[in-house]
């Protein structure tokens, strides 16, 4: 009887192990697909390394030219919205995790709003980025962008960072009390350094997600088809340069679309996997 039951089990395990599988595998085809497709359209708009060091033709029906404008835009925004979103981030989650008394209503309700601004939809930051700065303002601008995308990355920093410093072992802490250290220094020189790369993980899923976005762009950085490095005025970056050429019935242009799209993928996903390989290998090595 028992083996018998021990039999179905095996069986039922083995089961959902190729179901489970199966679901990956079925998973991962749309994504394979859609890379094969931007790598192989894309590929072609890349000719020389001059499609990353020039701007684009101010015709768009014009052959040649580059992306260098969509790239430092994006280098830009995406630097300064790190320079906004990480600190903030950051301490966030020191307060979260390292002074919030345990059932605290306070530190609940930091992490159910940020819950719900990682659900919002990015258009939504856009706009009210929009109303709030360009609007104010009279004048799209880089550094309005870079708010936007601020607003989307804090939260995923937050709670990311949060859980890292909640890995760290609880004796480096004592000990450091033991000799008499108070908790902010603490903190600072023993709990920080020990979740550094768990902190870095965290800020490059954060701005991997954030370099992606478009909408909140359109209201705020709304683009620029010359190289621009003004942070008070319009600036472009690639997912705008992606939606432009989309946008146009010009092959060169829609060409340089895919390339710009092709380029990316490949940044956001040399920052997902690096920051998730860090993430991993800082989990395994405080357990």
């Amino acid at each position: 009887m028992i083996g018998t039951i021990s039999a179905r089990r095996h069986r039922k395990d083995r089961l959902i192990t190729r179901l489970s599988a199966f679901a990956v595998a079925l998973a991962l085809i749309p994504l394979g697909w859609i890379l094969y497709d931007v790598a192989k359209i894309g590929l072609k708009a890349i000719r020389s390394v001059d499609f990353f060091t020039q701007g684009p033709p101010g015709d768009p029906s014009a052959l040649g030219g580059g992306i260098w404008n969509g790239i430092l835009g994006t280098l830009i925004i995406v630097g300064l919205a790190a320079a906004i979103a990480v600190p903030l981030g950051v301490m966030s989650a020191v307060y979260l995790a390292e002074f919030a008394k345990p059932g605290s209503r306070l530190a609940s309700v930091i992490r159910f709003f940020a819950d719900v601004m990682s659900g919002i939809p990015s258009i939504v930051y856009g706009i009210f980025v929009y109303t709030l700065i360009v609007a104010a303002t009279h004048s799209f601008s880089a550094w309005s962008g870079s708010v936007a995308i601020a607003l989307i990355v804090w939260p995923v920093v937050m709670r990311t960072t949060e859980e890292v410093l909640k890995l760290v072992p609880e004796e480096l802490r004592q000990a450091s009390y033991a000799l008499g250290a108070p908790k902010w220094r603490t903190v600072v020189q023993v709990v920080l350094p020990a979740a550094g790369a768990g902190i870095l993980t965290g800020a490059l899923l954060g701005l991997a997600r954030g370099a992606g976005e478009t909408a909140p762009l359109l209201f705020t950085a709304f683009g620029n088809q010359f190289v621009s490095s003004a942070l008070g005025k319009p600036m472009s970056a690639l997912p705008l340069e992606i939606y432009r050429g989309a946008r146009t019935a010009f092959d060169p242009a829609i060409q340089r679309a895919w390339g710009a799209a092709l380029t990316l993928i490949v940044m956001v996903l040399v920052l997902s996997v690096g920051a998730r390989w860090l993430l991993g290998r800082r989990a395994r090595a405080l357990s």
